[in-house]
């Protein structure tokens, strides 16, 4: 068994004011896949204003944020903000879900696209392949707030975690850390340049391995208690997930087919 590291959750604490390890997280990796789009762009040859990538990022992020709460509320939560209304819109008590928050980013980039005219396939291609950067920092920012643990375990480095009770526990966060981040970001960027005159495949291709990584980690990572095991089978993770796979091989295929006709 591994001890497992005490960590402040903030960096900096002046009385009430916090700058918290997880939101600093976040911020570098939304930073991290600006500047990586910025140099898919000069490699491809494509000029597009600064102002415009980042009014571009703003409505992604705003379309993440509501939509990861709103994906919460619905896929693991919904009775109890049935009774609390209110409470769903008090995000700073956490509760966020990645389906969910990928589906606002996604209506987001492809409402301001549409207002500039702009190419939404192509920007979600490049997005697509600096997301693991932020999906693999959020992770150790989990791992850093001792949140999303795993089951309980006897391999030699599980952990006790804060909060989650005596028994040592995989540190789910540490293997989403390095599959949705580390291999998927290998896997993504080997491929950005093989894929590119097939608009969409590589976020189709991102949709897809994220769902398989995440359907694998469910596996180690305890379930939410709220809900538990659906059918004594399957986690809402793991549901939601093969749903990603499905809508993902259904983009593949359509990009295929358009590239073939072209």
């Amino acid at each position: 068994m591994l001890a497992y590291p005490e960590i402040r959750p903030y960096l900096i604490k002046i009385g009430p004011v916090q700058i918290r390890w997880y939101g600093l997280m976040y911020l570098v990796g939304f930073l991290g896949s600006f500047y990586l789009v910025k140099y898919q762009l000069k490699r491809r040859g494509v000029s597009v204003k600064s102002e415009v990538l980042e009014n571009l990022y703003l409505s992604i992020i705003t379309g993440l944020i509501v939509g990861a709460r709103l994906g919460y509320v619905l896929f693991y939560n919904l009775a109890y903000y049935i009774g609390d209304p209110l409470e769903a819109m008090a995000v700073w008590h956490g509760g966020m879900s990645f389906h969910g928050g990928l589906i606002g980013a996604v209506i987001g980039g492809f409402i301001f696209c549409r207002m500039r005219k702009i190419d939404f396939l192509m920007f979600c291609d490049m997005v697509a392949v600096t997301t693991p950067v932020g999906l693999g920092l959020g992770r150790i920012g989990n791992f850093i707030n001792a949140e999303l643990f795993g089951r309980v375990s006897d391999v030699p480095w599980a952990m006790v975690f804060p909060g989650g009770g005596q028994h040592p526990r995989h540190p789910s966060q540490l293997y989403e850390f390095f599959l949705e981040g580390v291999v998927l970001f290998i896997i993504m960027w080997l491929l950005k340049d093989r894929l590119t005159v097939r608009r969409g495949a590589l976020t189709s291709v991102f949709i897809i391995l994220y769902g398989v990584f995440r359907i694998t980690v469910e596996f180690f990572r305890e379930p939410d208690p709220q809900i538990g095991m659906l059918a004594g089978i399957v986690t809402m993770g793991q549901l939601l997930s093969c749903v990603m796979i499905l809508a993902g091989a259904a983009g593949l295929i359509i990009s295929l087919k358009a590239h073939e006709r072209a």
